[in-house]
């Protein structure tokens, strides 16, 4: 129990005897008499907590969080509470980078990682990771809109910075998330988006500097395939001629359980996959040369190839102004193209992405959708044949009544006529009512209506 002793001059002063068995004083100063009880109260639930071996109650553990100056040092002294975490922003979030790293994630990952680590770094990285309130994720928010970066960068910076401070909850660092309710909207990405025609992949195919290059287009476009990381991953082992199919390596994917994927070996590739076949050195295991694989590779794994600046001049020396997102944007008209023919659950399997994530960052609708809307009408014989069923059933009603009213005694001479469905048992305050002007319903025939 802890006992609070009046000192001269209003001081306060707060002693309990610790678990190892210990007496121990907390001088609180000036004090009103409530604060003090307060005080005494939580003291009381820390040294139950501490000798049961249990956890705090969530008030206690939200008002030791809450602490600060001398009154939490004091508590940790007497070994009620941790000591206080001094631990930056910074240096959390690096060692959280740090051990990603060390736990074999993928380098583009690690980058993607990195981005946002530096940036919540380089605005808040000094202040004590305890000390993060809502206010800071706000103004972090803010920071990132004021220097121009797109919605998408700020939601997977602010989602990035949310999964790392989650994390520090989870290590004990931090009682709750206090950046949980910050967030950013995603914003369209149709906008970067472009469906690239056939047409125009066609004529900058004809213009790529050798059969490497044609081949590497064909399967953006007409494979679907993630590029450079897919093509460049891909086996002469995993094309099968005869069945006309492809195994597709997943690098992106392979943590998740998903190494591969398994597509046709659509028309418009083959006859590149076969020029490609033809060129190969004997004994090569990947389909394309060692040299490219060799070049495509850095710190940042397959995140360092350039292929854009090569790509974007071969379709301009073709007479075609580049389009956004230059490799992406081939796989999602890629996409959009098969999700028209077939069902977008195939579809998804052989592009290796969710429903949600296909309708949202690769399907469009193409021009060819809205021609063939044009000459589109709603089938006839189908809302025909509703309206026949509905008439019949409409129909059948009236008969059913009809007959009931034919089947039923009529009433003797002086008898007065009853209302159709009554009985002869309504009370004064419980009258039925025939629903005039309305024809009844099937339900009404077995159940009269209250009025």
């Amino acid at each position: 129990m802890a006992s609070i002793t009046n000192d001269p001059g209003g001081r306060r002063r707060l002693q309990f005897v610790t678990p190892d068995g210990k007496r121990m004083t907390i001088r609180l100063g000036k004090i009103p008499k409530k604060a003090s009880e307060s005080v005494a109260r939580y003291v009381e639930d820390l040294l139950a907590a501490k000798i049961s071996g249990q956890s705090i109650l969530r008030d206690t553990a939200a008002w030791v969080a809450a602490l600060e100056g001398p009154l939490y040092d004091k508590l940790a002294a007497a070994k009620l509470t941790e000591p206080r975490n001094t631990l930056t922003v910074r240096e959390f979030f690096e060692q959280w980078l740090e051990n990603k790293q060390a736990s074999g994630y993928k380098p583009a990952s690690i980058l993607a990682w990195g981005q946002s680590v530096l940036c919540v770094t380089k605005r808040i990285g000094d202040k004590a990771l305890g000390s993060l309130t809502h206010i800071d994720g706000e103004s972090f928010r803010a920071d990132m809109r004021s220097h121009g970066l797109r919605p998408a960068t700020i939601h997977k910076r602010l989602g990035h910075a949310r999964q790392i401070i989650e994390d520090a909850v989870r290590q004990g660092h931090l009682v709750s998330n206090p950046w949980k309710h910050v967030r950013s909207c995603l914003g369209d990405p149709s906008d970067r988006r472009a469906y690239v025609t056939v047409a125009d992949v066609e004529r900058a195919i004809e213009y790529c500097p050798n059969v490497w290059w044609r081949l590497l287009v064909a399967l953006a476009r007409f494979g679907g395939l993630r590029i450079p990381s897919e093509a460049f991953s891909l086996r002469w082992s995993d094309v099968d001629w005869e069945r006309n199919r492809m195994s597709v390596p997943s690098p992106k994917t392979e943590r998740l359980g998903k190494t591969h994927r398994v597509i046709p070996l659509f028309t418009l590739i083959r006859p590149h996959l076969e020029a490609a076949f033809d060129q190969a050195t004997e004994g090569s295991i990947f389909v394309f040369p060692e040299e490219y694989r060799v070049r495509a590779t850095g710190p940042g794994g397959w995140a360092g190839a350039n292929m854009r600046t090569t790509f974007a001049k071969i379709v301009r020396k073709a007479g075609i102004e580049p389009w956004p997102r230059i490799w992406h944007s081939l796989r999602s008209s890629c996409e959009s193209d098969l999700a028209q023919s077939f069902s977008l659950s195939t579809v998804t399997k052989w592009f290796g992405n969710t429903p949600s994530v296909a309708l949202r960052h690769y399907v469009d609708p193409t021009d060819e959708s809205f021609n063939k809307a044009l000459g589109w009408v709603p089938e006839k014989g189908v809302s025909k044949s509703v309206s026949l069923v509905s008439q019949n059933a409409a129909q059948q009603v009236p008969a059913a009544i009809s007959k009931e009213l034919r089947d039923k005694p009529q009433p003797k001479a002086g008898q007065p006529v009853m209302p159709f469905g009554a009985t002869g048992c309504d009370s004064k305050d419980n009258v039925k009512r025939e629903c005039m002007g309305i024809e009844p319903t099937g339900s009404f025939v077995q159940t009269p209506r209250w009025f």
